[in-house]
């Protein structure tokens, strides 16, 4: 018999954000901030850290919202990994979702498109650092076909306690080794 209480799955819409959607995209971000260990912010950043992010023209750097019906849910990006040049091809990527969203297939819309876009920008590797323990992100990373390449053991302090993270990686380009 079917849960009553599930959430209905309906396939959202995955598109560029907007400027109108900054402020739900903080708000969810927000909330993390706030209550969770999913980033290491301690502090909600200003509005401006969401222009920028949007802003952004480098190749590789993209910021994607799911919408259902008119309301987003969730929201990814990708941004570079370090501000120098040998790592122009790899990106880092974070994925959030609304308090309540999970376990709808937000998650993995949003990375599916997400890493069609930086196959299509010639990025060679992605990483992701998840906050430990996180069962769903880390089944998240594994079935879009990241792999754990290690942990960084008590990194960061929030919410009272040492929290370690793990770094997942997928190549995108395997075998290519010419520029861009």
């Amino acid at each position: 018999m079917a849960n009553p209480t599930a959430h209905p799955v309906t396939r959202p819409a995955i598109r560029p954000a907007t400027a109108a959607d900054l402020p739900v995209i903080r708000e969810i971000y927000d909330h993390q901030v706030e209550t969770a260990t999913s980033t290491f912010h301690t502090e909600p950043p200003p509005i401006d850290y969401w222009e920028a992010r949007l802003g952004s023209t480098e190749v590789g750097d993209h910021l994607l919202v799911a919408e259902v019906g008119a309301e987003v849910l969730g929201y990814a990006y990708s941004s570079a990994y370090r501000p120098r040049a040998a790592y122009a091809r790899t990106r880092e990527t974070s994925v959030y979702l609304a308090a309540g969203a999970g376990g709808r297939g937000l998650g993995r819309a949003l990375y599916d498109d997400l890493l069609d876009r930086l196959r299509d920008d010639g990025v060679h590797t992605v990483l992701a650092v998840v906050a430990l323990p996180n069962p769903a992100s880390e089944a998240l990373h594994r079935a879009c076909g990241f792999e754990r390449v290690g942990v960084l053991p008590e990194v960061g302090f929030k919410l009272g306690r040492w929290i370690d993270t793990g770094l997942w990686a997928l190549r995108l380009q395997v075998g290519d080794a010419g520029e861009r």
